[in-house]
């Protein structure tokens, strides 16, 4: 039996860069989605409004686990040959794609009627309201709950270890099967994701402070 050392705790570490890809993959994806999402949320197609709904309350609705064993094991049945690494990153994209759409919809209607009539009042089109007047406002608002979800979706990564992705929870568990540590491997499984979580923990923090702030001046 092994013992718990440096390499094994290497070994954790050097996984740890598997799980910031993987967060990275899903946050961009389910950026592009998000927004997809959202603006058909806040459209005026009402086919597009029922249809992001749908999306939404299925993804928000359902758990993480249960859609990662969906891709990964739902794929072959459809005839496509898929990997851990691909049906991990597409799970946590459209599961993405759910929970920014939603956080972003909500942020785009937090902007005041106000400028939505004056946007109306210029005769701007749906297209050019929403670029020129409401998203750049929508955005300063987001910033705060989007760094805030990017945590969500760090530690979301953790289930992709089911499949037999390897990143740091899988790692872990390979360790633990070496060392019979639990204690000492997974306290260092937990040290690795927050220090990956606490930084953005507390720029979510403080952005959420700083436009409180420019809200009561």
């Amino acid at each position: 039996m092994r013992t718990f050392g440096f390499s094994e705790f290497l070994f954790i570490l050097e996984a740890a860069k598997w799980t910031v890809a993987l967060s990275m993959i899903a946050f961009i994806g389910g950026a592009i989605g998000g927004l997809l999402i959202a603006l058909s949320r806040t459209s005026e197609n009402r086919v597009g409004k029922l249809l992001a709904g749908g999306f939404i309350r299925f993804f928000q609705g359902t758990p993480l686990l249960l859609q990662l064993f969906l891709v990964f094991f739902g794929a072959p049945v459809l005839g496509m040959d898929i990997n851990p690494w691909v049906a991990a990153g597409v799970a946590l994209i459209l599961n993405s794609s759910a929970f920014l759409g939603e956080i972003w919809r909500g942020c785009i209607e937090a902007i005041p009627s106000g400028q939505w009539e004056a946007a109306l009042a210029l005769n701007l089109r749906y297209r050019a309201r929403m670029r020129y007047v409401i998203l750049p406002q929508a955005f300063k608002i987001a910033l705060a709950p989007t760094v805030g979800y990017m945590v969500q979706i760090i530690k979301g990564t953790s289930l992709a270890a089911i499949i037999g992705f390897a990143e740091v929870t899988r790692s872990g568990q390979i360790i633990n099967n070496a060392t019979f540590q639990p204690l000492m491997v997974f306290s260092v499984v937990a040290a690795i994701y927050f220090l990956l979580c606490w930084p953005l923990s507390l720029l979510a923090a403080r952005m959420e402070r700083r436009h409180n702030a420019a809200l009561a001046h």
